[in-house]
């Protein structure tokens, strides 16, 4: 199971001006929709589901009830649920945020090609999207092209220092220090399984690991543990590596500010993994501190 980073960052739907093709919500749906969007911004998930059944049992597949469906499915982690709330949501008030979305889900599924080219059309219509410009970072990194991805994250930075600052800088060796000496810093019960495993840096998530699980992992994940679990073993097995930690360097630096914090998200991702090598449930994970 994975330790992951933040979730995505979602733009505000934008109440449309002038007339469309279509039925266009009452002014109270809209007060509905943006309620919607006010209880994600404040992780309110659950409750954001509820307020967005109500909506859609009242407005079923209209297009911009189907953009907020889209948002919610996100943020519950499920991307192919969203991919397929935006099949019919082409005719939505904003067409930026209608392709930005569609972005996110195949970046969540794995499908970077496809996410590239739909954040490219969303800062084709809205050129100062911060949100499709720092997917775009993300995408590009992914795809191998570093030259663009740091273009990207110039731009994000630009339109919104506080939500898309620049990423915290650490030379490989040093990462790699500050992993070493990290380690050393855990809790006894969690060091001695460390005997049992290699803790492995990696740049990202390569597509097959994440691809490996249904639904994929996310590609922002910070660490990964591969392997079979202790309660899956018996003594009948035969001997060998019981699996591998992956850290991923670029994600953990994204969501780090400075070296302390840095430090801190290594510790606490390699404790998790470590939880899924013992086979913990994300329950026993947080019992054990280790969520």
């Amino acid at each position: 199971m994975e330790a992951s980073g933040a979730g995505s960052t979602l733009p505000r739907v934008r109440t449309p001006e002038g007339s469309t093709s279509y039925d266009t919500l009452t002014e109270r749906e809209w007060e509905q929709v943006h309620h919607v969007w006010d209880l994600l911004d404040e992780g309110d998930v659950d409750r954001a589901r509820r307020e967005l059944d109500a909506l859609a049992a009242a407005r079923p597949g209209h297009p911009d009830v189907r953009i907020v469906e889209a948002a919610v499915a996100l943020d519950e982690g499920e991307a192919a649920r969203a991919l397929d709330a935006l099949r019919g949501a082409e005719r939505s008030a904003d067409p930026a945020l209608f392709f930005h979305l569609r972005a996110v889900a195949h970046y969540e599924l794995v499908e970077w090609e496809d996410a590239r080219d739909d954040a490219e059309r969303a800062i084709a219509v809205h050129a100062d999207l911060g949100e499709a410009h720092d997917l775009l970072s993300r995408v590009y990194e992914h795809l191998g092209d570093l030259e663009r991805a740091g273009e990207h994250a110039e731009l994000a930075c630009e339109i919104d220092a506080e939500a898309f600052p620049e990423a915290l800088e650490v030379a490989d060796s040093e990462f790699d220090a500050l992993v070493e000496s990290s380690i050393k810093e855990l809790p006894a019960r969690v060091l001695e399984h460390l005997n049992e495993l290699p803790v492995l840096v990696e740049p990202l998530p390569r597509r097959e690991l994440l691809s490996a699980e249904k639904p994929p992992l996310s590609p922002d994940i910070l660490g990964l543990f591969v392997g079979r679990h202790l309660m899956e073993r018996s003594s009948g097995d035969v001997p060998g590596a019981p699996g591998v930690i992956y850290l991923f360097r670029r994600n953990l630096l994204r969501v780090c500010s400075d070296r302390e914090e840095l430090a801190r998200e290594i510790r606490v991702t390699v404790q998790h993994e470590v939880g899924h090598l013992l086979g913990l449930d994300e329950d026993d994970l947080e019992a054990w501190g280790l969520g």
